[in-house]
């Protein structure tokens, strides 16, 4: 099966120090791009100097140590080769809306490269793994591909697998509606980007990392803390201090930026 794409798609995988998107680092990456004239598919990977500790968790679960990385490049070093591979391709991956996407957004802002998720499509097949068939990669390579996978935590290996199933997720749900006591979807899983976009993302979200959202009035408010469902840029009228308590925390160059955006706004209105 060839996919229907309107532009180039990346698959892509990270292996990193930890869980955490901000202060983790990447010391993995795999792509696997499809181009919409459909030649070959091209493979990026790279293994990376995180310049960090490794966390015990991720040496176990990855078998990546700091004697492996030690004569690699640094992120920084291979950060344009990254930002040019993928252009402006749309994403697609496992997991790839919560982890993959922000953990490579913060990376290449370190490195000085603005990624845009701005008009780019991303895809996570894991979203549409757990709401049809809740289960881990592994479970879902052996259910729709009737075999079993590889190294589970090797990137490129991982990428494979996630190619594999997102064929095998067009396959079986061609025409398969989806209802549930919440909703119902015509056809929702089918060969169509646009359309796999928008059922494996939440459209009221702002940033890959759910800090913001639109509310049902269309405003942008706080998912999180103590003004959880208040509108932005009505507390940053009353509360100049929450602002610049964001931009020194620890949150994503994505939030940063729209919420900089509306202070910068109600400032020029002032």
């Amino acid at each position: 099966m060839e996919f229907n794409l309107k532009r180039n798609l990346c698959f892509f995988d990270v292996e990193a120090t930890g869980l955490h998107v901000i202060r983790d680092r990447i010391i993995q990456i795999a792509i696997k791009k499809f181009f919409v004239d459909q030649r070959p598919p091209e493979t990026y990977v790279q293994l990376i100097n995180p310049g960090i500790p490794i966390s015990k968790e991720a040496m176990e679960l990855t078998g990546i140590t700091p004697d492996i990385l030690r004569n690699k490049p640094t992120f920084q070093q291979v950060a344009k080769d990254i930002y040019y591979f993928i252009g402006d391709a749309d994403l697609a991956g496992y997991n790839s809306n919560r982890f993959d996407i922000p953990i490579l957004m913060e990376e290449l802002a370190r490195s000085g490269f603005e990624f845009s998720m701005e008009g780019r499509r991303s895809i996570d097949v894991q979203r549409i793994f757990y709401r049809m068939e809740p289960r881990s990669l592994r479970a879902a390579h052996r259910f729709y591909c009737n075999e079993d996978m590889g190294n589970s935590h090797d990137a490129l290996d991982d990428v494979e697998a996630t190619v594999a199933v997102l064929k095998g997720q067009l396959s079986k749900y061609k025409d398969v509606d989806l209802e549930d006591d919440e909703e119902f979807l015509e056809a929702p899983v089918r060969n169509d980007m646009d359309a796999l976009h928008d059922f494996t993302n939440d459209p009221r979200m702002l940033d890959v990392t759910q800090r913001l959202k639109y509310n049902d009035s269309g405003e942008v408010v706080f998912n999180f803390g103590r003004y959880l469902g208040r509108s932005v840029t009505e507390v940053f009228k009353s509360d100049q201090d929450y602002y610049h308590w964001i931009i020194k925390k620890e949150f994503s160059v994505q939030v940063k930026a729209i919420v900089k955006k509306i202070y910068n706004t109600i400032d020029a209105g002032q």
